[in-house]
């Protein structure tokens, strides 16, 4: 069982920043498929990097180096192997050797040598009563990952189906630190995070650190330490 943090003991939003705002399906993504800055990316150069598949919520991949190109398009696969991934590790919950199996395989192909270098994880594990209305849930979370976008280095977003007691998982992968923190003081990411306080009965957060070795012959998470 993880060990949760109640919404009454937020005391302002920036005690919820960086965190994923909803974790559970959303059917509503045309809210935001006409909105967002013009791009003058091509199809080829967009990947989906979340559940969400409109052009506002696309990964441009000219803004990222050859690595992070790499692994954004192979943290495309990364699913869930267990269905108690609300409260499993993280580690054990994905496939992440089918993860960088196919980093390995796509730098050899490609050519390029990968050096070691890490990356800023988000999770956010949470627990939603009955009585939350899903539906705004997912419109929060739509505008708020819209916002998220626009940093660039966001490379992948996923969340989970709440189990039987409302409990989920989402879980956010930065190309660094710093790209995380414009998104989390958007106006949408700020409106989520103002409404978690009374939409989710327990919460937690954890920051981790993605480390992949030279040549992605080893990879490792581990907490965030500053």
């Amino acid at each position: 069982m993880f060990k949760v943090v109640s919404p009454k003991t937020v005391k302002s939003v920036s005690d919820l920043q960086q965190i994923p705002p909803q974790c559970g399906p959303s059917t509503v993504d045309q809210m935001l498929s006409a909105s967002g800055e013009p791009s003058t990316a091509t199809a080829e150069d967009l990947l989906v990097v979340s559940p969400y598949t409109s052009r506002p919520h696309l990964l441009n991949l000219n803004l990222l180096d050859h690595a992070q190109n790499l692994l954004a398009k192979a943290l495309t696969i990364l699913a869930p192997i267990t269905d108690a991934y609300a409260t499993s590790s993280y580690i054990s919950s994905f496939n992440w050797v089918a993860v960088f199996s196919l980093l390995a395989a796509s730098a050899k192909a490609e050519g390029y040598t990968w050096r070691k270098q890490f990356f800023y994880v988000i999770i956010f594990r949470s627990q939603v009563p009955s009585s939350t209305n899903r539906s705004d849930l997912a419109a929060l979370d739509i505008k708020a990952h819209a916002e998220a976008m626009q940093s660039g280095g966001l490379l992948k977003y996923w969340f989970g189906t709440p189990d039987a007691e409302g409990r989920n998982l989402a879980t956010c992968i930065w190309r660094r630190r710093e790209d995380a923190q414009p998104g989390s003081s958007g106006e949408g990411h700020k409106a989520a995070m103002r409404a978690t306080i009374n939409m989710y009965s327990e919460w937690q957060v954890e920051r981790l650190k993605l480390i992949v070795g030279d040549n992605v012959e080893n990879w490792d998470i581990i907490a965030w330490t500053n």
